[in-house]
């Protein structure tokens, strides 16, 4: 009884977040060469966006991961332990993450995540996240879309996103999009939709019916992996951070070779989605690297529910459980 009293008092006199909940505490001779090599790895995968960046060019096909979704090089060679990891002091000191937004230093010198915090900051994001990738994870891979989203961005519309030729020309770009169906279920391509080919979607996603919609075929929904594992930000492993921003380079070149645009002066081939060969290369391409996101998803799933706890998991799932039939 005395010790529970003494316990009490000592956790009274702390504070709640000086109490680590159960963690796995890696020493430092482990997590400084983990962090330093991936640190590395980030600056090998930044290194020719940042050269581009300093000379002033642009990289029609690259840019797409730092601009649209705002990635940052030196945000991206951060590792982070992740949700549930500590680091234990260097012999120089305690990490550097002490300093770090969404970090705490228990007396013993460990630094954690501070759960309580990030919860309290990002807690509704961390629910929308968790749901909508639960959603998108319980639904059947359709690959019947043949990567027409970037077709119907330059449908009947001389103004293009990008300064490259079009591989058809306008005319015959037209035609591809109007001899084919086109199923578009991702709201942030489809926003991007000329104002003609709006109309052609036989689906009318917006921000409200994402988790509604969103399927694991889907490039771009592949892609978002990137996105929500930097939207959790500390709470991600380093290592699943990286590997989600490379398999987003891969779908972002099979989206770019498949669209209507010439990369001839990149290097890269075209995968002619208006022919019955494009199109078996596109589904065998595009099954596999969902396939991988679905690999990728699932670990960002199981960050969000380390964060709510099993509870609020259960909780969350319910609620999406009507989306997920659809």
């Amino acid at each position: 009884m005395i010790v529970l009293i003494a316990l009490a008092i000592y956790i009274g006199a702390m504070g709640i977040k000086q109490v680590r909940a159960l963690t796995t505490t890696l020493p430092s001779v482990t997590w400084i060469p983990l962090a330093r090599a991936h640190a590395e790895r980030a600056d090998q995968m930044t290194a020719d966006h940042r050269a581009r960046r300093a000379a002033g060019e642009k990289h029609a096909i690259e840019d797409f991961l730092y601009d649209y979704y705002n990635t940052r090089p030196s945000l991206l060679r951060r590792w982070h332990p992740g949700v549930g990891a500590g680091l234990a002091p260097a012999p120089d000191g305690v990490a550097e993450h002490a300093g770090w937004k969404f970090y705490v230093t228990h007396p013993d010198g460990v630094v954690t995540l501070d759960q309580d915090a990030f919860l309290h900051a990002r807690g509704e994001s961390v629910r929308y996240i968790h749901g909508l990738l639960t959603a998108t994870a319980s639904r059947p891979v359709f690959s019947g879309c043949f990567g027409l989203h970037e077709w119907a961005m330059v449908y009947r519309d001389p103004d293009h996103r990008h300064e490259l030729p079009l591989r058809l020309g306008q005319a015959e770009t037209d035609k591809v999009v109007e001899q084919h169906t086109i199923r578009c279920t991702h709201f942030d391509a489809f926003r991007f939709f000329t104002p003609e080919a709006v109309g052609l979607n036989r689906l009318q996603p917006t921000r409200a019916t994402q988790v509604d919609l969103d399927q694991p075929g889907c490039l771009h929904a592949a892609m978002d992996v990137h996105k929500w594992a930097q939207k959790l930000g500390p709470a991600v492993p380093g290592a699943l951070a990286l590997d989600c921003f490379a398999l987003a380079g891969e779908i972002r070149l099979l989206d770019m070779q498949a669209s209507p645009y010439d990369l001839a002066s990149y290097g890269h081939p075209p995968v002619k989605i208006e022919t019955p060969e494009g199109k078996a290369e596109y589904v065998a391409r595009q099954r596999e690297l969902a396939r991988r996101a679905a690999g990728l998803r699932s670990r960002l799933i199981r960050v969000c529910e380390e964060l709510l706890g099993p509870d609020a998991s259960a909780q969350n799932r319910e609620a999406v459980a009507p989306f997920n039939q659809r």
